[in-house]
């Protein structure tokens, strides 16, 4: 037994899928066309005779870089630098053929003023873990700032912005690669 749907029903009937078709092609637009987050992310690995490793992600936010990391292997209950620097490159044993802590050309020119490479200090944990955040308000992921292709490092001991004369944290006890995903 068929029964004969009317006109009026079948337009209604018509209307009602391509409303639905409208709502659920419109969602995947939104989604498609909503910003998309600038990311990048660094694998650490030790340093010769280090046994300190882990992950720093970059996430590009409003109020600068947000740098997140993920550490383990680092002496319990100790403070260490994590820095950006120049070179992409991590293939010297001591970490040092990354070069200097990142800084644009005229910045290196402030005397005493800190660079935007120089992150700040992190700190580890009773296990020798360290997990947390900074943010890095002077860096991006694009452009003259950018972090991208360069190396970050983790260094023996923390940097003291207040010290005069300034002095070095250290030697590196990790060194990644800090590339886009």
């Amino acid at each position: 037994m068929t029964k004969r749907i009317d006109g009026r029903a079948m337009q209604a009937f018509i209307a009602l899928i391509v409303l639905a078709a409208s709502g659920v092609l419109l969602a995947g637009c939104t989604s498609f066309l909503k910003p998309q987050e600038k990311r990048a992310v660094a694998q650490l690995l030790p340093t010769l005779g280090n046994q300190a490793r882990g992950t720093v992600t970059f996430i590009e936010r409003s109020d600068g870089v947000q740098v997140t990391y993920n550490l383990i292997g680092l002496p319990p209950g100790s403070d260490h630098a994590l820095q950006v620097h120049e070179r992409g490159d991590c293939n010297a044993a001591d970490g040092s053929s990354a070069g200097a802590v990142f800084a644009p050309a005229a910045d290196r020119l402030k005397n005493g003023a800190r660079l935007e490479g120089d992150l700040g200090n992190i700190h580890a944990d009773s296990t020798g873990g360290a997990t947390g955040f900074i943010v890095a308000p002077d860096v991006s992921l694009d452009g003259v700032r950018s972090v991208v292709q360069r190396s970050v490092l983790l260094h023996h001991d923390p940097t003291d912005p207040y010290a005069y004369p300034q002095r070095g944290p250290g030697s590196a006890i990790a060194c990644g690669l800090i590339r886009t995903q």
